[in-house]
């Protein structure tokens, strides 16, 4: 008679908890629920497996692939960074709270490179009503800032970075202030670029992961994105 049990993947990861997939299987498959935002029962027949074995990789190598953006420069002194927060929805009610965009949101700090696109830092998220200036002091990522030219838009007021000129009342800006803050647009705006590049991640767009999933899930997809502008 020929036996029952072989050693097939259904078999080997329900008797002994031996993982089915290979360890670059497991890496794809976090990158691709990144990418994709797939449920675990949507992402199991792609994988050949169970939805909590999709589950439980996820589960555990997410923080192993939340590796830190890029170094700070050597020439760090003499480049020119952008500062800006992104709202992300997520459904981590100790994580978001309601915010701008009328969503369950977390507010995140990312710290990009004018001339590389490169993102230098990630902060923590904060829940979405958050104000920016207060995010930023916060986050922590002044430390990495320290003697770069940064660029934020007027939600930074305060916080020692290089904001746009403003208006006072009864009076105008004054000559050339104007075309300081046409340029100072122009530049800020590579910020929300990658914002939207970072965003193809549609974790990044929905975020079902509770505690530091969300935080996990930004550092890998800033990982990625770096990777991308690299190669």
């Amino acid at each position: 008679m020929g036996g029952v049990l072989k050693a097939e993947p259904l078999w080997v990861e329900t008797f002994t908890g031996l993982w089915c997939l290979s360890l670059a299987d497991r890496v794809l498959l976090v990158a691709v629920y990144y990418r994709t935002n797939l449920t675990m029962r949507q992402l199991a027949p792609l994988f050949g497996c169970s939805p909590a074995t999709v589950c439980r990789v996820i589960q555990r190598l997410r923080p192993l692939l939340a590796i830190e953006p890029a170094r700070r420069p050597a020439d760090a002194p003499e480049r020119l960074w952008i500062v800006d927060g992104t709202l992300i929805p997520v459904r981590d009610r100790k994580t978001g709270a309601s915010s701008r965009n009328y969503r369950f949101s977390a507010n995140v700090q990312v710290i990009i490179d004018a001339d590389t696109k490169l993102v230098i830092a990630g902060a923590r998220p904060v829940p979405g009503n958050t104000a920016d200036a207060k995010a930023w002091r916060d986050s922590g990522l002044a430390a990495v800032c320290e003697g770069v030219t940064v660029l934020v838009d007027g939600a930074y007021i305060n916080t020692g970075l290089v904001i746009p000129h403003r208006k006072r009342p009864g009076r105008a800006l004054l000559p050339g202030e104007e075309e300081d803050n046409a340029e100072h647009r122009r530049v800020r705006a590579r910020v929300e670029h990658a914002f939207a590049r970072m965003k193809h991640y549609k974790i990044l767009r929905d975020c079902r992961q509770r505690g530091n999933g969300l935080h996990h899930a930004v550092q890998a997809v800033v990982h990625m994105h770096n990777l991308a502008l690299a190669t």
